[in-house]
Order: C-alpha cells, then structure tokens, then sequence
C-alpha cells in the first residue's frame, strides 16, 4: 500500500474513534456558591404600561461577590405568570433559580369589553332582521 493513502486511512480512522468515543460525553458545570446572597433592595415598581408585567430585581453572581440587577418591565404571556428569581439554600451552598414564566393554572381568557360589545349588536341585528322579515311579506335580508 501507498504511504499517503496509508496515512490517510489512518487519520480516517482515528477521527472516527474519536467522535464515537465523544459522543456519549456529556457535560454538567456545576458551581457552588457558599457567599449567602444580601437581603433583597427595595426599588419602586414603576408605571406598568397594559401589556406588560414587572419582573422584580435579583442578586445575580459575578465570579466573585453578588451584583444587584434592577427589576424591569417585561411582555406578558397570556396564561402564564411571571415566577421571580430567587436563592435557595441547600446545606452550605445558594443556588440560584433563574426567573421563567409559569402555567397559571386558573388562567381564564377574558375578551375585551369591546368585542363583548361588538357581538351583542350583532345578535340584536340578526334577531331586528329575523322579526322584521316575519309578518310583513318581505325577505329577511332587507335592512330598513
């Protein structure tokens, strides 16, 4: 056999070993945090525009030591409602549990009052055409 096509199989093998032998890895960075977060800060809730839902401020960690993120507005999610980060402590470490959104179990979808509107107008139109076609020798489809 050829030294180069020697060589390329031999290449050719190696990187097939080496992708099946990584395949199955997977990975899991873990780190633990023994430094207690600080009590919450107090912010103000700004206005909140329709719309939107406020998502309170957190202590997040920076490598080092704790750093405030201030809370904020964000979109709302029709059914869902916002669940805020928050520190749990496990033995001697803090785990962070990053802020998501939840099912809202009783979640019912309301309409607007102007579509509750809209569609009762729309049934009393019907029902004005339906009474004013009887009786009267006319097709229902008239609009007077």
């Amino acid at each position: 056999m050829k030294p180069h096509i020697a060589g390329r199989s031999l290449l050719l093998s190696l990187l097939v070993a080496a992708a099946s032998a990584a395949a199955p890895v997977y990975a899991q960075v873990s780190i633990n945090i023994v430094i207690a977060p600080p009590a919450p800060l107090y912010e103000a809730q700004p206005y909140t525009a329709p719309g939107y839902v406020w998502a309170p401020g957190y202590w997040a960690f920076n490598g080092d030591r704790h750093v405030w993120v201030r809370g904020r507005n964000i979109m709302q999610r029709d059914g869902y409602r916002w669940d805020a980060d928050r520190w749990e402590q496990r033995g001697n470490t803090y785990v962070r549990h990053v802020g998501r959104w939840q099912r809202d179990e009783g979640y019912v979808l309301m309409k607007p009052e102007k579509y509750k509107k809209e569609k009762k107008e729309k049934k009393e139109k019907k029902e004005k055409k339906e009474k004013h076609g009887k009786g009267h020798g006319r097709g229902g489809d008239r609009d007077d």
